[in-house]
């Protein structure tokens, strides 16, 4: 296996492993959560599980970020970016760049002392909108995920480089 095949491998299963976690707290965890009757408990098994999911995620994330741009550089596929053709690239580098940021600057920084704050105050409110923000972060990388993983596939293979 050539290293280009298995940075594309590690970022298939790095992204579905992302995605798939935030799928999995939006259909799953947070439905779960809710039916706990008193809405501070709901905020406190929520940070539970997302404290430990924190790393899952952060990890999946590097990963799909570090071989997704190894395979741009391995194809010299920079000149892409400046191409509306691929705009899957763009789509896809938005994305993750979105999720780093919370992930890596504003959860650490700021928005986790912010989050416990609002649910000292009003945890249902809080815990409401911690649903949607999840629905939303979930149902925004879908479609555009399948559909730019199909196409960077395609566009690979029919570009000179690394099989």
């Amino acid at each position: 296996m050539d290293d280009f095949t298995l940075a594309r491998a590690i970022h298939v299963i790095a992204v579905v492993a992302w995605i798939g976690g935030v799928y999995l707290v939006t259909t799953v965890i947070l439905p779960s959560v809710r039916s706990l009757s008193a809405p501070e408990d709901r905020i406190q098994a929520f940070e539970d599980i997302e404290g430990r999911f924190a790393w899952h995620a952060r990890i999946a994330t590097v990963a799909a970020g570090a071989s997704g741009f190894y395979m741009v550089y391995v194809l010299d596929a920079w000149a892409w970016y400046l191409d509306l053709e691929y705009w899957w690239l763009h789509a896809m580098t938005l994305i993750w760049t979105l999720f780093s940021l919370v992930l890596f600057v504003l959860e650490p920084l700021f928005l986790h002392d912010w989050f416990r704050a609002q649910a000292r105050r009003a945890p249902e409110r809080t815990f409401l909108m911690v649903t949607r923000f999840h629905r939303i972060l979930d149902r925004q990388p879908d479609h555009r995920l399948r559909r730019g993983l199909w196409r960077a596939w395609m566009t690979s293979e029919n570009k000179k480089g690394p099989r």
